[in-house]
């Protein structure tokens, strides 16, 4: 007898031998995951020029597009028309986004290297002095209590003893490991080095060729699938987008301003490292919520080393500026770009940094705002098909206030005026709605169900 395999059948097959394969996958990825982590960082450092051309592309994105946009009309205004227009108009833009990238790596370099440099060498030759000027402020603190003065030298004694120890144990027989972390640190920095310059070619076929890499996918997403289904994806897409570049570009202006102000402060007040202290601050207020006080730390400590009084002093206007940033200019430059409730906020900076680290923390809150936004939407549709509210302040149950009294009044199907009946006989509506309604017509149909249900609440003091 002959078997006749239908398409069917083959389905069924290609379906068991994909789940037989993607089986032995996560077999294999679970018992030798160290060899799958290997294999991925190696994927990963792989592609790293490509993450750098593709942020650098998508945060010039539109320096690019109002430059070429403004440098056609003005190749088109006058009675001649280039040949070339478009093209022209794109490498003026190309031309201009490079110019932005190195001008932005220079100023930074400038900006941070020399005052690093300079408290560096501060530290250095203020550090012999500071310690000797501390023992003596030690000693004559202690000079009346002999036995605290005799404990403290036994501390000092040890601490001594210690740091020989682990000079002699620790740090003398790895040199080698160390001279080899040195070089490896260094062969690290060229490869960053190189890794951003190849970075910086593939941003520029970025910006050149993204309307044709979108136009692509659009093709491939409409070809695959159906014609609603696609209008919600590019829609998502959209929405994904203006998320994102709303955030990140907000972000960056509003720590550029908060990097601004905290320089004319200082300078003002004429306190230590006013440029290299401002550019910590602005570079650390792209992270949302500890970001000012992640750059604090370090800049106090600067600052403390020359002048306690000063390091005070800016402690209090920190604070001051980030209250300024978090309840004035951040809703200004930002507004409702996230969406987010302030727990989400940190929630998503605390996930966000634990697993990718300073990247994490910034790209942390429009990647949950996204996520966020979907399953609220999921979420809606579901209610809307069972006929409930999507508001959330419908489902909110306030138990700090005064209990509030429902009435409720069901109809049953059919007439309403057999219920009626007998209401005169009661001595409120309520109480003839409650035993009426409730027991008596539940007895006469206790299979029909209530068609409407209204709930009418008065708010007692």
């Amino acid at each position: 007898m002959k078997i006749r395999l239908e398409e069917k059948h083959y389905k069924w097959g290609l379906a068991a031998f994909l789940v037989l394969v993607a089986s032995m996958i996560v077999f294999f990825a679970l018992y030798r995951f160290d060899v799958v982590a290997g294999a991925v960082n190696k994927i990963v450092d792989i592609l790293m020029p490509f993450v750098y051309g593709l942020v650098m592309a998508y945060l010039l994105c539109p320096i690019y597009n109002n430059v070429t946009r403004g440098s056609y009309s003005l190749l088109n205004k006058g009675k001649y028309r280039f040949k070339h227009d478009m093209g022209f108009a794109k490498v003026i833009g190309t031309i201009v986004c490079i110019l932005i990238i190195f001008i932005v790596l220079g100023g930074i370099a400038w900006m941070i290297l020399p005052g690093l440099i300079e408290s560096i060498m501060k530290v250095v030759d203020m550090l012999p002095t500071g310690m000797h000027n501390f023992q003596i402020w030690v000693d004559n603190l202690l000079a009346n209590l002999p036995v605290a003065q005799e404990t403290m030298n036994s501390w000092v004694d040890q601490a001594t003893d210690s740091m020989i120890d682990f000079a002699t144990d620790k740090i003398l027989p790895n040199t080698d490991n160390i001279a080899v972390g040195i070089s490896s640190g260094v062969i690290g920095a060229f490869g960053f080095a190189m890794d951003f310059l190849i970075g910086i070619i593939i941003c520029v076929y970025f910006l050149n060729s993204k309307d044709t890499f979108a136009a692509q996918m659009k093709k491939v997403i409409i070809a695959n699938t159906k014609e609603e289904t696609a209008e919600e994806i590019l829609a998502g897409a959209e929405f994904t987008n203006r998320t994102f570049g709303g955030f990140i570009s907000g972000k960056i202006i509003d720590s550029a301003i908060i990097g601004i102000l905290c320089f004319i402060v200082m300078s003002i007040f004429g306190w230590e490292y006013s440029l290299l202290i401002s550019c910590i601050i602005g570079i650390t207020n792209i992270i949302p919520f500890f970001g000012p006080f992640i750059g604090a730390i370090p800049s106090v400590l600067l600052l403390l080393m020359v002048n306690p009084a000063h390091a005070l002093y800016f402690i209090i206007f920190v604070f001051i500026l980030q209250q300024f940033d978090g309840n004035i200019l951040g809703p200004k430059i930002l507004g409702e770009s996230t969406g987010l409730a302030s727990f989400w906020v940190l929630f998503a900076v605390l996930v966000g940094g634990g697993l990718m680290g300073f990247v994490g923390m910034i790209i942390s809150i429009p990647v949950f705002a996204v996520i966020y936004a979907y399953v609220s939407r999921a979420l809606n549709g579901k209610l809307s098909r069972k006929g409930f509210s999507t508001h959330t302040s419908d489902y909110v149950v306030d138990k700090y206030r005064a209990k509030v009294k429902r009435k409720k009044r069901r109809f049953f199907g059919g007439s309403a005026e057999p219920l009626m009946e007998g209401m005169e006989t009661y001595e409120s509506p309520e109480k003839f709605l409650h035993e009426k309604v409730g027991i008596d017509a539940a007895k006469e149909e206790p299979e029909a169900e209530p068609e409407t249900e209204e709930v009418n609440e008065d708010n007692e003091s």
